[in-house]
């Protein structure tokens, strides 16, 4: 079993709360941010993330829309939001836990392939509707839905 340096968690945490908030600034799901960045692009946040966060979410924001050509979409999670908002960290929290349980049950998968399962997965979306609860419930149930590729009852 793959071993986690904290090194390693606080770079996947940062790249799912980057996506998060390039999602939320140009109004677009967060599958089509992913998409939008592809294995290369996600590799290179990754890498690069030891970095990036030491700049403001904005300038790395403004970044990576500009070199991934993502344009405005008409998803709006937050303006759609009944309650308060959870932060982007908050919602790149519930996405590194999701991705980590994934790669702990399965060594041969990659992590760059896993982040583009989960976000462009049903649970993205399910996330991401901050009218329900799910970014709410414990990670043990959104993982486990994700497995079952539904919300569990």
């Amino acid at each position: 079993m793959k071993t986690w340096s904290d090194e390693e968690i606080d770079n996947l945490y940062y790249v799912c709360s980057i996506i998060e908030f390039v999602g939320r600034k140009t109004k677009n799901r967060n599958s089509d941010v992913v998409k939008s960045l592809g294995k290369e692009g996600l590799s290179h946040q990754l890498e690069f993330a030891d970095v990036n966060h030491c700049l403001s979410f904005d300038e790395v924001g403004d970044e990576i829309i500009a070199d991934y050509g993502i344009s405005m979409g008409n998803f709006d999670s937050v303006g759609d939001c009944e309650y308060e908002v959870p932060t982007e960290t908050s919602i790149g929290g519930v996405y590194r836990d999701l991705i980590l349980d994934v790669l702990k049950t399965d060594d041969s998968k990659e992590t760059v392939g896993v982040m583009i399962e989960v976000f462009t997965s049903f649970i993205s979306d399910e996330i991401s509707d901050f009218n329900a609860s799910t970014f709410y419930e414990n990670p043990s149930y959104i993982y486990h839905s994700y497995l079952a590729g539904e919300l569990l009852e």
